[in-house]
């Protein structure tokens, strides 16, 4: 991702997965978080290509690029966790 010259600082974060069912619901799960995070200084895309899930960030400056990649990373976290627990466990 090349920033725009609105916002000089980007960066992507790429989070693949085993399979797409599970990609599909991380995605799903963070992608609704897009438009409800309030920032005049960071935007985020979420988007999908089979078994990978890709967040693109930009933001006016370093610090506020920092935080997004925190915010992110985490919600992505989070929703993975959610798959792991909504799995049948094997017995």
């Amino acid at each position: 991702m090349s920033p725009g010259p609105d916002a000089p600082h980007g960066a992507e974060l790429t989070f693949r997965y085993d399979d797409s069912t599970a990609a599909a619901l991380v995605a799903d799960a963070v992608g609704q978080e897009v438009d409800e995070i309030a920032g005049d200084r960071t935007t985020a895309t979420v988007t999908r290509d089979g078994p990978e899930v890709r967040v693109d960030i930009e933001a006016d400056d370093l610090v506020a690029l920092r935080a997004g990649l925190n915010t992110w990373g985490t919600l992505a976290e989070v929703a993975e966790r959610a798959v792991e627990a909504g799995r049948p466990r094997e017995q």
